[in-house]
């Protein structure tokens, strides 16, 4: 499989008396060698597409638009891996937003996300998927929790995630996330089998240039998910990864067939 991406980000910033008024944009150009059907079957030798991922406007701790869920982008994405959801870990990524997000300076933020969820898990009435969190970073790292009520299926859910920065050269993180309906595989937050997932993880900086990256996660269906990879700075804004994964998908509760498999990437990517 081969697979190419230009992604067009856009920045404006703009100082007012109620604080910095931003935007941001990221619309993303895609070609897939092959495209894959959700049994397993080729369904096309080669595809194209194009989708706006970000599109919002923010003024202070204010913004609106199209967005990521603060589900997912308060406490963080789980590593510096690219297959980083081999045991689903953020539900719906893409969202509409109306948020305010708040930074005391002193360490402590905060965040408050009316969103309208994606596909099957948009919003269907006057009531939209909630999410609210609060952190705290310091030095040595930080720690957040982070809740969540989804309003299709009127369920909940809530992670809690600790970061530590070891050394200069050592970063770890572990997250755990709790779902309330455990046969609902895919709400617009939850995407893994069960109530529960864990999750953990680091990055070893050899150099300048190089680094290592790994991710273990694990669910209550008993998927097991390890993904690890070298990342290597050739020259300034041009980097080459190199990544393993593998997944161990076994007979549970939510899945009655198990299946396991290994698989690579290998990522070349310019940023300017």
């Amino acid at each position: 499989w081969k697979n190419a991406r230009f992604a067009l980000k856009t920045w404006t910033g703009q100082e007012t008396e109620l604080g910095t008024l931003k935007t941001y944009t990221e619309t993303r150009f895609d070609w897939l060698a092959k495209a894959q059907d959700y049994a397993g079957g080729f369904v096309s030798a080669g595809g194209t597409g194009v989708s706006l991922n970000f599109a919002w406007v923010q003024l202070g701790g204010f913004r609106v638009g199209k967005d990521e869920s603060a589900w997912v982008t308060f406490s963080g994405y789980a590593g510096n891996v690219i297959d980083d959801s081999l045991v689903g870990y953020g539900g719906d990524f893409d969202t509409g937003v109306v948020q305010y997000y708040f930074d005391a300076g002193n360490g402590f933020s905060a965040v408050v996300s009316l969103e309208d969820g994606a596909g099957g898990n948009t919003v269907d009435s006057y009531v939209p998927h909630i999410v609210g969190g609060v952190k705290y970073t310091q030095g040595w790292g930080a720690i957040s929790a982070t809740g969540v009520y989804d309003s299709v299926w009127e369920e909940w859910g809530g992670k809690v995630r600790v970061d530590v920065n070891a050394s200069d050269a050592l970063s770890l993180w572990a997250m755990v996330n709790y779902g309330s309906e455990s046969n609902v595989v895919h709400n617009s937050f939850k995407n893994w089998e069960g109530n529960w997932a864990i999750f953990g993880g680091g990055t070893y900086k050899f150099n300048e240039k190089t680094s290592f990256n790994a991710q273990v996660s694990y669910d209550e269906g008993k998927s097991l998910g390890v993904a690890a990879n070298i990342a290597y700075n050739i020259v300034p804004g041009f980097t080459i990864v190199g990544e393993v994964d593998y997944i161990n998908k076994a007979t549970s509760d939510y899945r009655a067939v198990s299946s396991d498999g290994f698989g690579g990437v290998l990522r070349f990517q310019r940023d300017f």
